[in-house]
């Protein structure tokens, strides 16, 4: 795939983030940051186990590509580690999903939306290199005492 985002394409999936909208104490804001943590070394470590730990049971992640391509909704969390199954199979290379500027958009003590940007970097041939950026919108929800994603979009500005 050749696709490329025009700057500013992610505007129309990113709410803006105003203050006061944040209603969670910094224990949980930063329990919510280790979920999306976690979240991020079970895909770099390839470990279902962990990711699946970090999903609610009916999970959903959707996908746009440079603001050009849409990938079907993957729902459940079942679904989700096949398509990562499947993903990581025809991997041959070590990526590293860095989550920065991890922001809260909105939260209680129950739910939480969360916008962060995405450099995914690998190092194919022996030498690093950033593979693909883009932004996450995190939608997580607390389920027996634990924070887990339960909504996942990714924009990616490149495809690869």
């Amino acid at each position: 795939m050749s696709a490329k985002a025009a700057p500013g394409w992610g505007s129309a999936h990113l709410a803006a983030i105003r203050p006061g909208e944040v209603a969670l104490d910094p224990a949980d804001q930063l329990a919510v940051h280790q979920t999306l943590a976690r979240y991020a070394f079970a895909l770099d470590q390839q470990d279902l186990e962990a990711l699946g730990a970090v999903l609610t049971e009916d999970a959903t992640w959707t996908f746009k590509i440079a603001d050009e391509i849409d990938l079907a909704p993957v729902v459940g969390r079942e679904a989700i580690l096949a398509f990562v199954r499947d993903a990581m199979d025809a991997e041959t290379d070590q990526r590293r999903h860095n989550l920065v500027n991890v922001a809260f958009h909105s939260a209680n003590a129950d739910t939480a939306l969360v916008h962060a940007y995405l450099m995914l970097t690998s190092n194919a041939g022996g030498s690093g290199g950033v593979v693909a950026t883009g932004f996450y919108t995190f939608g997580l929800e607390r389920a027996g005492g634990e924070w887990r994603i339960a909504e996942l979009f990714l924009g990616t500005d490149n495809a690869w």
